[in-house]
């Protein structure tokens, strides 16, 4: 037996409550982990409050996250005793995921711990620190160096916004964060930011234009955050796009793109590939310094989750949330 928070569906409504199940519950994988620590994204806290639509079938274990030691494999590539990492992939959507203290998956969903990494601080970094990789990796990609001028970061105090100004601090870019907490000011300097926006001063509707600001952009909010973001984008910089914490919509007109020709890199941290995945996950263990595991992540329990999900979709959490199992 084991201890797994689960959500099901009754007369179309959620209920979520921590089960003991039988191993025997779990879906088909090749692997069975013992699932060490998880994590709450901002997906999860939209899959435990049921205010959208990310479970695709009930019952479901939520946890897009997990970090864990291998106790059964009939895979060739992973064996007993073998720690891994597990982000995306549909897990705790499609297939039961990470917050439990078991999970059965795919190998083919699975990259090895990477050498240098705790179990705890690879769940600090998650799904959010792997997406802000892929981000910083998409502006180097498109010649945002950091002599080009300052990285604007929107959702700068959540997960994501939080590891990308750590990473292009310690690559030495000159980062400006957004926030819509000021009282977190002093947290966003300590982990690299240079300046601080305040969230309402982009939250208006976009000019098409706008004076130049950003050699490039980190942006997890989308609508008129990220279409000001865009009209304020130095020519020949790049905005990459990970999220919708503000909004799936995006209010702007093609001038960015073809007056100051402005990339907009969309960013997938889901169905990324292994290799580049694994890639990222090198650089994250090499680029983040030892203080930003302390100062960006706070641990709660099981029992714990359901309150801290509603207070991830309020807006009220500060960084990373690990998930002891």
């Amino acid at each position: 037996m084991f201890n797994a928070l689960v959500i099901r569906q009754q007369d179309e409504q959620q209920q979520v409550a921590i089960e003991q199940l039988q191993e025997d519950q779990l879906p088909e994988g090749d692997v069975t982990i013992a699932v060490s620590y998880s994590s709450i994204n901002y997906k999860d806290g939209l899959a435990i409050t049921g205010k959208g639509k990310i479970v695709r079938s009930f019952p479901m274990v939520p946890g897009i996250d997990l970090v864990g030691t291998v106790l059964e494999s009939d895979s060739p590539n992973y064996k007993a005793g073998d720690e891994v990492v597990l982000t995306g992939w549909g897990v705790g959507e499609g297939h039961w995921g990470g917050l439990a203290q078991k999970a059965k998956l795919k190998s083919d969903w699975l990259v090895p711990l990477p050498d240098g990494l705790s179990p705890q601080q690879a769940m600090i970094i998650g799904t959010a620190g792997l997406t802000a990789m892929l981000c910083v990796m998409a502006l180097e990609h498109n010649g945002v160096s950091k002599d080009k001028g300052e990285v604007l970061v929107t959702g700068a105090s959540g997960g994501v916004g939080s590891t990308a100004i750590a990473l292009l601090h310690a690559l030495g870019y000159s980062v400006t964060a957004v926030t819509g907490r000021a009282e977190n000011a002093d947290y966003l300097k300590s982990i690299g930011a240079h300046d601080i926006v305040l969230r309402s001063d982009l939250e208006d509707r976009a000019k098409p234009l706008d004076k130049q600001r950003w050699a490039g952009v980190i942006d997890a909010a989308g609508g008129n955050i990220l279409a000001n973001a865009l009209a304020q984008t130095n020519y020949g910089g790049c905005v990459a796009a990970c999220g919708l914490a503000a909004d799936f919509k995006l209010p702007t007109t093609v001038m960015p793109f073809i007056l100051r020709n402005i990339t907009l890199a969309g960013v997938d941290s889901v169905m990324c590939p292994v290799a580049k995945r694994q890639q990222a996950w090198q650089r994250l263990q090499q680029l983040l310094p030892q203080s930003f595991y302390q100062q960006a992540s706070e641990q709660i329990s099981l029992e714990q989750v359901p309150e801290w999900a509603d207070k991830i979709i309020a807006g009220q959490v500060t960084g990373r949330t690990l998930v002891k199992l």
